[in-house]
């Protein structure tokens, strides 16, 4: 069971990333912009919630998944507010399908966080994590180069998503050894990624 604090800021939490997210597809310029509608994205964002919180694995797993799950129909929510968008965007089953996919992320990447700061043999394979999703979807973005008229758009958006990769893992390693062990384990584990996204037909 989570504790108070955990029960609080979760659903917060959850509440204004969905927003944010809705405002930042719709008001920040390309390439930025398309951190929005990034899944490596908010799984990033559920692995920093369990990494920054301290929470232990019952708690810090619970909060990450409830964050995510409350995200989507938050950021539906504000497109209705924003742009008046239907409703029932907020409960409809594309929005139930983007939940489901948002237990996932906040269990595997819930856990990785808390991983990431607990002294054991998966420490850097869980600070791994944030990288190799992030080059994961480069690889997946980066398959659009030149179809549909696109041009190098994805190109940009591939590199962003490579460069914040390496970026994240400066931040959650401490020494650069760890860094730059984390960055290899993130290159076999962003292929693992690559395949299940494009196995569930993401991109």
């Amino acid at each position: 069971m989570i504790n108070r604090y955990a029960a609080v800021a979760a659903p917060v939490g959850g509440l204004l990333l969905g927003v944010l997210d809705f405002l930042w597809i719709k008001y920040v310029p390309f390439p930025f912009g398309g951190l929005g509608n990034s899944l490596a994205v908010w799984a990033v964002a559920g692995f920093l919630c369990t990494y920054w919180s301290r929470w232990g694995w019952a708690r810090g797993v619970t909060a990450a998944v409830v964050m995510l799950v409350v995200a989507v129909p938050s950021y539906y929510l504000a497109a209705m507010v924003i742009q008046h968008d239907d409703a029932s965007n907020m409960y409809n089953t594309v929005a139930l399908m983007w939940m489901g996919f948002a237990v996932i992320a906040g269990v595997v990447f819930g856990a990785a966080g808390i991983a990431a700061r607990a002294p054991g043999r998966w420490r850097t394979a869980a600070q791994a994590m944030p990288a190799a999703v992030m080059f994961a979807e480069a690889a997946l973005v980066s398959r659009r180069i030149g179809a549909d008229g696109r041009g190098l758009d994805p190109l940009w958006a591939a590199l962003l998503d490579v460069a914040l990769g390496v970026l994240l893992t400066v931040l959650v390693a401490a020494t650069w050894r760890q860094r730059l062990v984390a960055l290899l384990l993130a290159v076999p584990l962003g292929v693992v990624g690559f395949g299940l996204m494009a196995a569930a037909r993401f991109g």
